[in-house]
């Protein structure tokens, strides 16, 4: 196993800042029999225990038509952080795979890069060197290989990289590294009436093209992070302009006031697994009437995934964690409660 990268220069905050500059799985056929006992256990990948048990309790005080905590379809609104609650997010960010990929895709045309920081480092593949290129170093690799080009080219370059990157652990497609037992999750709300929403701190237009295919979310209840964009007229079409301007960041305390902008309700429910989920979390569940529900990822099983937490540089799970406790939010034993994480074990 090869270990965690630390980039201990990252504030959480400023790399999703630079982030910002950016913008599957199909279930496989299954037996009769399978089908069955997805029919019997909306939950099929956890494990019997009080985790699983706190979610189809809520789900099933929520919906209880005349129960004391019913609440209707139209309120029934579930958000869901993506990396490290849906996908992985270990060894570092996807998307700043994605921006390092790119580093090396357009490094052809960029000659002088073999000399000049923090791009030779990336060619070179020194990690430290990267890191010693600091805050100022990942703006300048997200500015010059992700803005100038229109919303849609965006779209392209993503799709394109997602079909052909693949993890350097599990060697499959970062697409492939969805969480099951989440997966599962989302169905059972789903089927439930709830409308699920992403509410994630990644760039918006990293994760619209993918997510509809891969969670069964369209890209209308994606909320993520996003830079500005410029309306233009282009050999007589129009179309959307991307500028390396940040727009806004749907991190920490900007998540409420993202989903607040673009859902125009209050969650129910809210999943995460980092301090970046903290306000989200609070959110969703406190200072509300009626029931609530909250849920952290605990990262516990390096064997089968990562064991990381409150010393992470990507995804540190510390104040929320603590939170958890006071606020009774169910946390999830990675080891503990999932009998699979993906869906090819």
């Amino acid at each position: 196993m090869k270990p965690i990268v630390r980039f201990p220069f990252i504030d959480r905050r400023v790399l999703l800042s630079s982030l910002a500059l950016l913008p599957i799985l199909s279930a496989p056929l299954r037996s009769s029999s399978a089908v069955a006992q997805a029919q019997r256990d909306p939950l099929p990948s956890w494990n019997d225990g009080a985790t699983k048990a706190s979610i189809l309790d809520f789900v099933a005080r929520v919906t209880t038509q005349g129960g004391p905590f019913f609440v209707p379809v139209e309120q029934r609104i579930a958000t869901f952080d993506n990396d490290g609650t849906l996908w992985i997010e270990q060894p570092m960010y996807i998307q700043l795979a994605f921006a390092l990929d790119r580093v090396k895709a357009l490094a052809p045309m960029h000659p002088e890069w073999k000399t000049k920081q923090p791009f030779a480092a990336v060619l070179d593949n020194d990690l430290k060197g990267l890191a010693a290129s600091g805050e100022k170093g990942l703006v300048e690799i997200i500015a010059v290989t992700h803005a100038g080009m229109t919303t849609a080219e965006f779209e392209k370059i993503v799709t394109d990289w997602l079909a052909t990157a693949r993890d350097h652990r599990f060697k499959r497609p970062y697409t492939e590294l969805v969480y099951q037992p989440m997966l599962e999750l989302l169905a059972c709300l789903r089927a439930n009436g709830f409308k699920t929403f992403i509410a994630s701190g990644g760039g918006i237009e990293f994760m619209r093209p993918w997510t509809e295919r891969i969670y069964g979310i369209p890209p209308e209840q994606v909320i993520g992070s996003s830079i500005k964009t410029r309306f233009e007229m282009k050999d007589g079409a129009p179309t959307l302009f991307r500028l390396p301007e940040i727009n806004f960041i749907d991190d920490k305390t900007g998540k409420p006031i993202g989903i607040n902008e673009h859902i125009g309700r209050r969650p129910i429910a809210a999943f995460g697994n980092s301090d970046g989920d903290l306000e989200m979390l609070q959110w969703a569940t406190l200072g509300a009437s009626g029931a609530r529900f909250g849920l952290i990822v605990h990262h516990t099983d390096a064997e089968r995934e990562y064991a990381y937490d409150r010393h992470s540089h990507f995804g540190k799970l510390d104040a929320a964690l603590d939170a958890a406790a006071v606020n009774k939010w169910t946390v999830v034993d990675m080891k503990k409660d999932w009998k699979r994480i993906f869906a090819f074990e």
